[in-house]
């Protein structure tokens, strides 16, 4: 069974780490904070947001323990430099758009009519490198 991420809402986080709103949307804008992290879902208030806790609790403390030497764009260009050049795939569907890095990808899964599942991640990473095993 697959298991979805931990999630945390994005009152929590600030509250957590005593930042601000505005700072948050900040390290969105720079690159800091990929916008994929930002879950919207609906409650019974309207609609949240939430992040996957584990991704963003250590990027907010990575970028909190080092602003003081390191400007915010320089801290930008290394996470991109570490984040596989921002490869990304786009699933478009009914509902809308969705942009996934390829290194936040955990798994892909193919199901069928009958409702079999196959694992299909390296199949489809090795396509998109350039290789011809699909």
């Amino acid at each position: 069974m697959d298991q979805e991420p931990k999630l945390i809402s994005k009152k929590a986080l600030l509250e957590r780490y005593g930042i601000s709103y505005g700072s948050l949307y900040r390290w969105k804008r720079k690159g800091l904070i990929p916008d994929e992290w930002f879950l919207r879902k609906a409650t019974v208030t309207g609609q949240e947001t939430y992040f996957p806790e584990d991704l963003i609790c250590e990027r907010v403390e990575l970028i909190l323990s080092t602003k003081e030497e390191v400007l915010l764009d320089e801290l930008a260009q290394r996470l991109c430099g570490e984040d596989r050049n921002n490869e990304a795939i786009t699933v478009a569907t009914l509902y809308g758009e969705r942009t996934i890095r390829l290194s936040d990808i955990r798994g892909i899964w193919y199901t069928d009519r009958t409702g079999r599942r196959a694992e299909v991640t390296q199949s489809i990473i090795q396509w998109l490198h350039g290789g011809n095993n699909v």
